[in-house]
């Protein structure tokens, strides 16, 4: 078998004022042929699944185009089109191949163009014909849409959150292209969607772990291929904004509607209990200190670089030094100035910087700090998370700095913290500190939650807070579950809805 391999990945926040061009894609991914496989070889993400999976088969892998960008606004116009034009004549290039494996996200969201992915399945859909297998990987924040579905052969929705089953869902992206290929397979999607809204949910716990057990309890049925609980990225106001459920069988489409029925109905019984408990800063702190053991990990999730956020918000920060912690230390807050000021005064230095605050004012002001240059380094590591673990990671300029008794960690590229590397790159053990806090909502806790004693988690003004009532939505579909507290679910009627089946 031939196998093209490519994708567009996007998370995007539209309350963000901050555009989604073609820089922000390279900095994270934009890598075209070889590339591909030098960067995801041995790497646990989408990406390095297709590859091993394909090559412990045998199969020949052509490595098309694969963008990446860590979430922002809304994509620009101009970025979005070569990016699209880029994935196509990619995968034309490739010649006649048996299938089309995609890593995509099902959240993204261009200027004019508000379902990212349908358009690009359809757009492939078109170029290579009705034949050729597509079948592609999705994050379980995406908001599920029903041109996705109809355009490709299977779609594939990560369950776990933090996402650590990634590679996982390459590998099986693998199989399933072989059994459409080698056995005839028929996969047949099934997709309800909720007029529901969650916050950020791990599935570590209930509610969101019930979903996914009794998800997995269809899957041992025969004829069911995949289940998957779609979250939905609530954090962008298009129509499309949902909680779904996504079911593959066997060409079966009466099984396929009962599966994502049945998991949809249990899901909207549990809306209430994805309610989260909400702790400002203070007390969060406050909460953190009464704690026995260390590390006591505070998560600002309300300023999720992961979500789309700046990233240099300075609410967490400003309240652990009104607090005067000791023993604690701060990863990390985004300031390209600060650390670019850190490495022209070198370690040892003395600096007084406006740090953090400059992207907007929603989530803090600068804070006018003295600080001293403890270390620096070029921001690059490997990876030690289980999500994608194995893959190089590069921070930018970065700095420690020493803020009265807090070290405070400054990079010069935006991201969340997924683990401990960049404390060690700085010379900081986590272990060994009473506070670590950092900048995620739930990805931290696949590396953080084995070596912490504790986790808080702390809400404030932020693009990524968990009080949707704090966002002024205009064009999502309504009335929607938070928001509306009278909404109601009502399963569509057979004979309006079908079940898709795709080669």
């Amino acid at each position: 078998m031939r196998i093209a391999i490519g994708g567009v990945a996007h998370e995007t926040n539209t309350f963000s004022n901050v555009p989604t061009t073609k820089e922000l894609f390279e900095l994270w991914e934009w890598s075209v042929g070889e590339d591909i496989l030098l960067h995801h070889r041995g790497v646990r993400d989408f990406i390095g699944g297709m590859i091993d999976r394909a090559e412990e088969y045998g199969f020949e892998v052509i490595p098309t185009f694969l963008a990446a960008a860590y979430p922002a606004g809304t994509i620009t116009e101009e970025t979005y089109q070569e990016l699209k034009s880029n994935l196509i004549e990619g995968i034309r290039r490739a010649g006649e191949v048996d299938a089309i494996l995609l890593s995509l996200h099902g959240a993204g969201v261009a200027e004019g163009v508000d379902d990212v992915e349908g358009d690009l399945l359809q757009s492939l859909r078109t170029e290579f014909g009705e034949l050729v297998p597509i079948v592609a990987t999705l994050d379980l924040h995406g908001n599920l849409t029903e041109k996705m579905v109809a355009h490709a052969s299977a779609l594939l929705g990560v369950h776990l959150y933090p996402h650590t089953d990634c590679y996982e869902r390459g590998l099986e992206a693998v199989e399933i292209a072989r059994r459409i290929v080698r056995d005839n397979l028929k996969p047949t999607m099934h997709l309800t969607r909720l007029p529901l809204m969650i916050p950020t949910s791990t599935t570590n716990i209930s509610p969101a772990k019930d979903v996914n057990e009794r998800c997995w309890n269809w899957e041992k049925e025969d004829g069911v291929i995949d289940c998957a609980f779609f979250h939905g990225f609530p954090y962008t106001d298009i129509p499309d904004v949902c909680v779904s459920v996504l079911s593959i069988t066997e060409d079966n489409p009466q099984l396929a509607r009962r599966v994502s029925e049945d998991v949809a109905q249990y899901i909207w019984s549990k809306k209430e209990e994805f309610a989260p408990d909400v702790l400002s800063c203070a007390e969060g702190i406050e909460a953190a200190l009464k704690l026995e053991g260390q590390p006591i990990v505070i998560n600002e999730t309300s300023d999720n670089p992961g979500g789309g956020t700046p990233g240099d918000g300075t609410h967490l920060l400003r309240a652990m030094l009104e607090a005067d912690l000791m023993n604690s230390c701060f990863g990390f807050i985004y300031d390209p100035e600060v650390a670019r000021i850190a490495h022209q005064a070198g370690a040892g230095a003395t600096i007084e910087v406006e740090l953090g605050g400059k992207t907007d004012h929603l989530h803090g002001e600068p804070l006018r700090v003295k600080a001293y240059v403890k270390t620096l380094s070029d921001g690059t590591f490997i990876a030690s998370t289980p999500m994608g673990a194995g893959g190089q990671v590069h921070l930018g300029k970065s700095a420690r700095l020493q803020i009265g008794s807090i070290d405070v960690l400054v990079c010069s590229i935006k991201s969340q913290v997924l683990d401990e590397q960049i404390f060690l790159l700085h010379g900081i053990d986590v272990r060994k500190y009473k506070i670590v806090a950092l900048k995620s909502s739930q990805h931290f806790r696949a590396a953080f939650e084995p070596i912490s004693q504790h986790i808080v988690t702390v809400d404030s003004p932020g693009l990524t807070t968990l009080l949707f009532t704090s966002f002024d939505y205009k064009r999502i579909n309504r009335p929607m579950y938070p928001i509306d507290e009278d909404t109601t679910f009502v399963l569509t009627p057979e004979n309006e809805e079908k079940p898709y089946q795709n080669m």
